[in-house]
């Protein structure tokens, strides 16, 4: 990924979103040929010049002050994430030469401990993922939970947004919040790819998906990115059907790519009839289930 490109289309994006009505300011005329914010009005928001800003715009931010990003990310108005992935870009744009030719991975391997902690976690589905989305360790109910993502014979890591969007099964599993669902997860690889714009696995897979698919394609045009710590997962499961589950996630501070996520039901809601229910159907049947992570049923 080209990152002056990159730069360019997120704070156009950014501009095209807002009003002058929103950022405060007086609309002239009612014939503007930008659906948001000119230039000239993002460059007086932001207390620059129109000069600078469209220096900015065209993707040059490098030597760029984190008091200019401020005062760039207050003119947008840009969410938490949003002066993240601007602060990302900046940063990838101020690396050298060397540092940019050279090649980051995603870490793929779950600590043992870490597994161990998720094993201990027996009534919540619990999985750790990497930045990429690569599902790699779950404890038995998360694997139950994502049953469908290890459909014939696949094994960890098996990538999240590849079976969202290229799988049929994917589009089952999400269907019952598609679109916020595709949308969260094109905004994550979004975010990530900012954080990380020289891991060759992750523009691989982004490549692929946007040759693949429209609607991958369509939603990554937005250049959106968030933050996903909290919230609900809605899926349909092959053998307990709907479920509505709360979810949390948390960095693993000793291996700041990967991400453990747990999800609960409401006490008493037919979410927690279906947890158990899946529990039991992991522990004693379970044919969709991975055997080679899980071990022996009933272990």
């Amino acid at each position: 990924m080209d990152s002056r490109n990159e730069i360019k289309d997120f704070l156009a994006s950014r501009r095209a979103r807002i009003t002058p009505q929103q950022a405060g300011l007086p609309a002239y005329g009612g014939n503007r040929r930008v659906p948001g914010l000119r230039r000239e009005e993002v460059a007086m928001l932001a207390g620059m010049s129109v000069d600078y800003y469209v220096r900015l715009e065209r993707g040059n931010l490098a030597g760029v002050s984190e008091a200019v990003l401020d005062s760039l990310a207050r003119a947008l108005q840009l969410d938490e994430a949003e002066r993240d992935h601007l602060n990302d870009l900046a940063r990838a744009a101020n690396s050298t030469s060397q540092r940019r030719r050279r090649p980051t991975q995603q870490q793929t391997q779950v600590p043992p401990s870490v597994q161990r902690i998720l094993d201990s976690m027996t009534d919540a589905p619990a999985f750790v993922r990497n930045g990429r989305l690569d599902f790699l360790a779950a404890n038995r109910l998360g694997y139950a939970l994502y049953a469908p993502l290890f459909a014939g014979g696949r094994k960890p890591p098996a990538n999240i947004a590849h079976f969202q969007f290229l799988d049929p099964g994917g589009r089952e599993f999400f269907g019952l919040n598609w679109e916020e669902s595709m949308n969260n997860t094109v905004a994550l690889l979004r975010t990530e790819a900012g954080r990380n714009p020289h891991d060759k696995g992750l523009t691989d897979l982004i490549g692929e998906l946007v040759t693949r698919s429209e609607e991958f394609r369509t939603a990554w045009a937005r250049h959106n990115v968030r933050l996903h710590y909290s919230g609900f997962k809605h899926v349909h499961h092959p053998v307990v059907g709907d479920l509505t589950l709360a979810f949390d996630s948390l960095q693993l501070p000793a291996q700041p790519s990967l991400s453990l996520a747990a999800m609960s039901a409401e006490p008493g809601s037919p979410a927690e009839d279906a947890l158990k229910l899946l529990a039991s159907w992991a522990a004693t049947s379970g044919e969709a289930l991975p055997d080679n992570v899980l071990g022996p049923r009933g272990a």
